[in-house]
C-alpha cells in the first residue's frame, strides 16, 4: 500500500474513532439528561404529593403505614420514620447519616426544601437516587420522607437490543470498510497509472499517457500530465529532427571539402578543375560558417527568455539594417527603397531589431532575381508599429507558407542549397518577433513575390 493510501486510511480511522467517541459522550448526556432527570422529576412530584400527606404535629404510625403502602404498586420505594436513623432499619442497604443529613441538609430540610442525593451503591452494582422530604412542625425536624430509586444501566435500558445494535454496527462497520476499500482502489488506479507513467518518462519512454476517468482534481492533474507528455515527447522528436537536419546539412558541405580537398592533395585535379574545386571548397567552406553562426543564433534566441528594450527611433534601425545588407543587394544589382515614418519610436532591443530586419532583406534579395527593387515600410497602426519587406521575387506557394517558420524548412531544397540558404533565417525571425511581443504575417503567390509584415508594440506616451 503506498503511502498516500496510508494517510487516506489513518484519517478514516481517525474519523471512525472521532465518530464512537462522539457518540459514546452524546449516549451519556443523553442518559443524563433525559433518564436521571426524568426519574429525579417524577420522584419529586411523587414525594411531594406523598408529603401532603403530613398535617401537622407528631409522625403517627398511621401515617407511616399509609406511605409505605404505597411500595406494594408505586415505581419507587418510600419510607416515612421520625428519625432519620432509623431508615438503617428500613431499607435494604447500609446508611451513612452523616453523609446523608449533615448539618447543611438539616438547615435544607428545616426550611422545607428536598434534598437529592445520587450515589453508587454496591449491592445494586449501580447508582442510587433518593430524595428526601421534611415533615416540619413549628421549625421542628418531626420526621421525613425518604424516596429511593436504583437508576438502571445504560446497557439494561436497552436489555437485548444492545447484543442487537452490536451486531448492526459489526455489520455496517464491515459493509462501510468493503465499500471505502474498493473507493479507495478506484481513486488510487489513476494516481497508480500516473505513477507509472512518470517512471516510464523517466527512462527515455515519452509516449506514456494515463486515461482520464473523471473531471475532478485527479482527472485534471492527468489531463495536465498528457499534455506535459505530449509537449516533451514533441519537443523530443524536433530535437531529433533537428540533429538529424543540421547532421544533414554538414553532411554534404563537409564531403565537398573532403573530397575536393584529397584530390588536390592526391594530384588527381589539376589546371582549370583545380580552380574550380578550390572555388567549390570555399563556398562550401563559407556554407558551414554560415550555417553553424546561424545555429548559434538560433540556440541563443531559444535560451533566451526576455530581451532588454528600450526605445528606439525606427527609422534609424531600419536604415542602419539597409546599410549592413547593401553590399548584397548591389551584388545583384537590387534597389533598395525605405519608406519610414520618422517619428516612430519603439521599444525594442535594437540589435535584435537590426538582426530581424537584416534577416528578411537577405532572404528578399536572395528569392529575387537582378534588377528588382525591394521595398521596406513602416507605419503606425494604433499601438504598433508596422514594418513590411516587400518584395518581387520567385514566391511561396500557399501550402508551404504555414511551415515556413519551422526550422530548416526549405520550399525549394535545390535552389536553397545552390545559394547557401539554411532554412533557419525565418525561424530565428519568428522567434525574436515573439520576444519583442510582436506578430509575423508573410503573404506571398508564386512568381509575384513577398511580402513580410512585422509588427511591435510603439513605446508609450
Amino acid at each position: 500500500m503506498t503511502t498516500f493510501a496510508r494517510k487516506i486510511w489513518a484519517l478514516i480511522i481517525v474519523f471512525l474513532v472521532i465518530t464512537i467517541a462522539f457518540m459514546y459522550l452524546l449516549t451519556d448526556f443523553l442518559y443524563e439528561q433525559l433518564y436521571v432527570e426524568d426519574t429525579e422529576a417524577s420522584m419529586i412530584e411523587y414525594g411531594e404529593r406523598l408529603a401532603t400527606k403530613y398535617k401537622g404535629g407528631e409522625v403517627t404510625d398511621e401515617l407511616i403505614a399509609e406511605i409505605e403502602e404505597h411500595n406494594s404498586y408505586g415505581n419507587f420505594s418510600v419510607f416515612a420514620v421520625r428519625n432519620p436513623r432509623e431508615l438503617s432499619a428500613c431499607v435494604p442497604f447500609a446508611i451513612d447519616y452523616e453523609t446523608l443529613i449533615g448539618p447543611d441538609e438539616r438547615q435544607q430540610l428545616l426550611a422545607g426544601q428536598a434534598i437529592i442525593k445520587i450515589g453508587y451503591e454496591e449491592r445494586f452494582e449501580r447508582q442510587i437516587i433518593s430524595v428526601i422530604f421534611p415533615f416540619t412542625d413549628e421549625n421542628r425536624l418531626e420526621g421525613i420522607l425518604y424516596l429511593y430509586y436504583p437508576l438502571a444501566k445504560i446497557s439494561e435500558l436497552a436489555k437485548e437490543e444492545v447484543l442487537f445494535l452490536i451486531a448492526c454496527v459489526v455489520v455496517f462497520a464491515v459493509v462501510i470498510g468493503y465499500f471505502v476499500f474498493k473507493a479507495l482502489r478506484h481513486i488510487m488506479r489513476p494516481l497508480h497509472e500516473l505513477q507509472q507513467a512518470v517512471q516510464q518518462m523517466s527512462t527515455g519512454d515519452y509516449t506514456a499517457r494515463v486515461s482520464v476517468t473523471s473531471k475532478d482534481e485527479i482527472g485534471q492533474l492527468s489531463n495536465a500530465f498528457n499534455d506535459m507528455a505530449q509537449a516533451i515527447q514533441q519537443e523530443d522528436e524536433e530535437k531529433k529532427t533537428f540533429l538529424a537536419t543540421v547532421s544533414h546539412e554538414l553532411r554534404t558541405p563537409i564531403s565537398y571539402v573532403k573530397g575536393y580537398s584529397e584530390s588536390i592533395q592526391n594530384g588527381f585535379i589539376e589546371g582549370e578543375q583545380k580552380e574550380e574545386a578550390i572555388r567549390l571548397i570555399a563556398r562550401e567552406a563559407n556554407r558551414m560558417e554560415r550555417l553553424t553562426n546561424e545555429l548559434m543564433q538560433l540556440v541563443h534566441v531559444e535560451a533566451e527568455q526576455a530581451v532588454e528594450m528600450y526605445p528606439i527611433v525606427l527609422a534609424e534601425t531600419l536604415r542602419d539594417a539597409i546599410q549592413i545588407i547593401h553590399v548584397k543587394a548591389k551584388e545583384k544589382r537590387i534597389e533598395i527603397l525605405l519608406e519610414a515614418d520618422e517619428e516612430l519610436i519603439v521599444e525594442a532591443d535594437e540589435e535584435k531589431l537590426k538582426q530581424i530586419l537584416i534577416n528578411l532583406l537577405e532572404n528578399a534579395i536572395r528569392y529575387s532575381d537582378e534588377k528588382k527593387t525591394v521595398r521596406v515600410e513602416a507605419r503606425a497602426y494604433e499601438k504598433m508599429a508596422v514594418m513590411k519587406v516587400i518584395d518581387k521575387g520567385i514566391g511561396i506557394p500557399k501550402e508551404d507558407l504555414p511551415k515556413i517558420t519551422e526550422r530548416f524548412y526549405r520550399v525549394n531544397k535545390a535552389r536553397s542549397r545552390a545559394d547557401g540558404g539554411s532554412g533557419l533565417g525565418l525561424s530565428i525571425v519568428d522567434k525574436l518577433v515573439k520576444q519583442h511581443q510582436g506578430t509575423l504575417h508573410i503573404e506571398s503567390e508564386v512568381g509575384e513575390g513577398t511580402v513580410v509584415t512585422v509588427q511591435i508594440p510603439l513605446m508609450e506616451e
